[in-house]
């Protein structure tokens, strides 16, 4: 937002230069991003009157004039077409400097003495565009350096307003902020009260969303002109804060928006039919904006309209059919507070970013209403003439926001702060902010003002404290910070070992938004059920996340679109779903592979890394749970993943991460050349370590018997370990697989496992026909429930 100096003065008294003023606005929680001269640098250009014209002898387009520059006349040649007997314009004189280096010298043109040059506004640097001379109010002083007469030694902050301080938005909030700082006094402009004529008033407005509209005014200006221009004085005001002239009437309402924060629509009033209605949006119907695009409504819009339909998005910006130009006669002046809920994201949806919609999104002050239609009214009288009618309001006192008290404890601020600071500093600081301060026992009972939406709990008001006494007055003190410890469990993995075994495996962590976009979740997950942001920042970034694989798919994709050949990603952080209408977050970590399986080195050539590689990192990441972890791989039912080279992870007989290759049709709907491969675990129970148990180690000696066995193609392994456990009990001590086999001399419909199973009994020495009669259990207890067949 930028903000001249200038304006700013007007407003409020303050001793410092454009520098000192940039410095304490930034050390008050106001950053100022940049100082800006109002006009580029020029010399010798005064205030001067063509008191004649005549054509040029030797070229149409070309005309002499004579002007006063009130020092003598000279004779200057002009091919501008708005020149004339009695404009007044800016002279650059013999040995004047214009922007970029120009200089002025007398000249011959087409045989004619010109001793100067008349300038346009472009030529000085005051406007992008220019059909002509810059003309001067007839009032301006011939002779005056046009310098001093505009006061374009000015400078223009250009200040970041955060999101939560929609109050300081206008030329009105900086000077209270400076005010404060000063402990000055505002000076708000001389209003003159318009009295309403008796005329025609228009119907009063119905509001039929109360809540997200609690006050509207409207007011009807009847019989005046638009077709003059805006004052030199307004138009330079706009010009600095950002804004082109359009014409009176448009700019009147853009002059009140920059000085006072309240945004307003001027209509058309012959083009309104009926009363304005205030309403939400029906889902369908369609509305062309000032700027001529057509946008769709959804349904939860605000809208105002008329009888015929739509002519305006509520806080956002005006429609075509009612839009000001030079031919209105009649305007209808409408002043709103639009509650923020009600605005938020909704000029997002559209593509739209206005003045209006950032204001009224941050929230403007609901008791600004009056006194902006009273200072618009008197503006447009005085410029364009015409008779205001009477104001109709229409007021939901209900759903106004109130500012309840908040308590400020004494003790509480100078623990916070460190700092001893006065009880008249204090409420000084609070009051030259436009706040209410009662003392009570213990500090005192601060009322926040109706601008100031930020300002809900204590901290809010130690903050302001210190934003006005200055953070660089609190003196440095040793804090006393007791530290109390929280008991851990014990079956908590730390995350940084979980960090340190990803990048020891050559992984890099990304950290993405929580927020993603739907269209690429629903194809990864079509079956979860997605919680849709109600404002959301982008429409790619509308739903929350119920993985991390969206997020990091989309960050591999702009890396191996950047031509880097090795991918290797994870993140951790929540997850968010829907289950039975709650919500429900779980602590995931995520990672994803693409590319070689190595960086580049001498010693081979480039492999793409596969699934087992990708299985290994599963498996570091698992054996942090510690030895007495079990789980189960298992095939996969996610359809984002390729059938056949993807698992879940199974823990106690729960799914607690999958891995696997991205499905190749969602590589092919997505452009993606590289085979991508992706993890995910539940942190809390797939990496919680069980506590250990004390067991004595066994004196007696181990005995291990081997099993070779057939079982059909389908059994996983996981389920031959399951049936081997429960058939040897407290005996097996270990089972290891060392053969797998297909082929020759086995059934096509079935493979071939050899399992070394290691027996141990604590209490005395295995007997072989204690082993065998074990063997004979587990084989028979195979055969019955795996169909497996022992092999000779």
């Amino acid at each position: 937002m930028k903000i001249p100096v200038s304006w700013l003065r007007e407003w409020v008294d303050f001793p410092w230069d454009s520098a000192e003023l940039s410095r304490r606005l930034t050390a008050s929680g106001f950053e100022v991003e940049g100082v800006e001269p109002a006009a580029p640098e020029f010399s010798g250009v005064v205030v001067a009157e063509i008191t004649s014209i005549a054509a040029h002898p030797e070229a149409d387009k070309l005309r002499v004039c004579q002007v006063d520059t009130g020092s003598g006349a000279v004779q200057i040649v002009c091919g501008a077409a708005n020149a004339r007997q009695g404009l007044k314009a800016p002279l650059a004189i013999v040995g004047a400097v214009l922007p970029g280096g120009m200089n002025i010298k007398a000249a011959k043109l087409r045989g004619v003495e010109s001793a100067g040059m008349l300038c346009s506004a472009k030529e000085l640097g005051l406007a992008a565009t220019s059909t002509g001379l810059m003309e001067l109010p007839a009032d301006a002083p011939v002779g005056t350096a046009l310098r001093e007469y505009l006061s374009l030694d000015d400078s223009i902050l250009e200040l970041k307003v955060y999101a939560n301080r929609g109050d300081a938005m206008s030329v009105l909030g900086v000077a209270r902020e400076v005010a404060a700082l000063t402990g000055g006094r505002l000076k708000p402009p001389m209003l003159t009260a318009v009295p309403p004529v008796a005329g025609d008033a228009g119907p009063v407005p119905i509001v039929e969303s109360g809540e997200a509209a609690p006050r509207l005014l409207t007011r009807r200006i009847n019989g005046l002109s638009n077709r003059g221009t805006t004052p030199l004085w307004m138009q330079e005001r706009l010009r600095r804060a950002g804004l082109r002239s359009i014409n009176p009437v448009v700019d009147v309402t853009n002059y009140v928006l920059l000085e006072c924060g309240q945004p307003m629509h001027a209509y058309d009033a012959r083009r309104v039919h009926g009363p304005l209605i205030v309403r939400l949006a029906r889902a369908g119907e369609k509305l062309t904006l000032l700027d001529e695009r057509s946008i769709d409504l959804a349904g939860d819009e605000v809208l105002i309209t008329d009888d015929n339909g739509p002519i305006g998005l509520a806080g956002v910006m005006g429609g075509q059919g009612t839009s000001i130009t030079e031919e209105v006669t009649d305007v209808l002046l409408e002043v709103a507070w639009f509650a923020p809920e009600s605005i938020a994201g909704r000029a997002r949806r559209h593509g739209l970013q206005t003045d209006a919609s950032q204001r009224f999104e941050r929230g403007v002050d609901p008791q600004l209403q009056a006194g902006a239609m009273a200072r618009a009214t008197s503006l447009l009288v005085s410029l364009c003439g015409g008779v205001p009618a009477a104001v109709h309001e229409v007021r939901n006192a209900h759903a106004l926001p109130v500012r309840m008290p908040v308590s400020l404890r004494r003790a509480r601020l100078a623990a916070l702060t460190g700092a001893y600071i006065d009880d008249s500093r204090v409420m000084s600081s609070l009051n030259g902010l436009g706040m209410k301060t009662t003392p009570e026992w213990d500090g005192w009972l601060v009322t926040p003002p109706s601008w100031r939406f930020d300002i809900s709990i204590e901290a809010d008001l130690i903050e302001e404290v210190l934003r006005i006494v200055g953070f660089d007055l609190v003196q440095e003190a040793p804090t006393r910070l007791p530290q109390r410890f929280a008991r851990r469990s014990e079956s908590l993995v730390d995350e940084r070992s979980l960090l340190d075994v990803l990048i020891a495996r050559g992984y890099q962590e990304a950290i993405n938004y929580a927020f993603v976009d739907p269209q690429l979740q629903q194809q990864l997950f079509a079956q979860r059920s997605a919680i849709r942001l109600s404002n959301p920042i982008a429409a790619d970034l509308s739903v929350m996340r119920t993985s991390l694989w969206p997020g990091l798919l989309k960050a591999a994709l702009e890396n191996l679109s950047r031509q880097q050949d090795r991918v290797r990603l994870f993140e951790r952080g929540r997850v968010f779903q829907l289950q039975q209408g709650q919500v429900d977050e779980s602590l995931r970590v995520a990672g994803i592979v693409a590319g070689s399986r190595w960086p580049e080195q001498w010693g081979g050539g480039r492999e793409e890394a596969d699934y087992f590689d990708l299985k290994g990192d599963v498996a570091a990441v698992l054996a942090l749970a510690g030895p007495g972890a079990t789980f189960e791989w298992r095939g996969a039912t996610l359809e984002c993943l390729y059938p056949g080279r993807s698992a879940a992870v199974v823990r106690d007989g729960v799914e607690v991460g999958w891995l696997g290759e991205l499905h190749p049709s969602l590589r092919a709907e997505r452009g993606i050349g590289a085979t991508v491969l992706m993890f995910e675990l539940d942190i809390i129970r797939a990496i919680a370590a069980p506590l250990p148990t004390l067991s004595p180690v066994s004196r007696f000696p181990q005995v291990r018997r081997d099993l070779s066995i057939t079982v059909p193609v389908d059994t996983p392994l996981s389920a031959i370990k399951s049936r081997v456990s429960v058939a040897a009990g407290s005996l097996l001590r270990d089972l290891r697989v060392f053969d797998i086999y297909q082929g020759p001399g086995i059934e096509t419909t079935r493979k071939s496992i050899a399992l070394g199973l290691i027996f141990q009994d604590n209490n005395k020495t295995l007997k072989d026909d204690e082993a065998d009669a074990l063997m004979a259990s587990i084989a028979a207890d195979l055969g019955s429930q795996l169909d497996a067949k022992v092999r000779d």
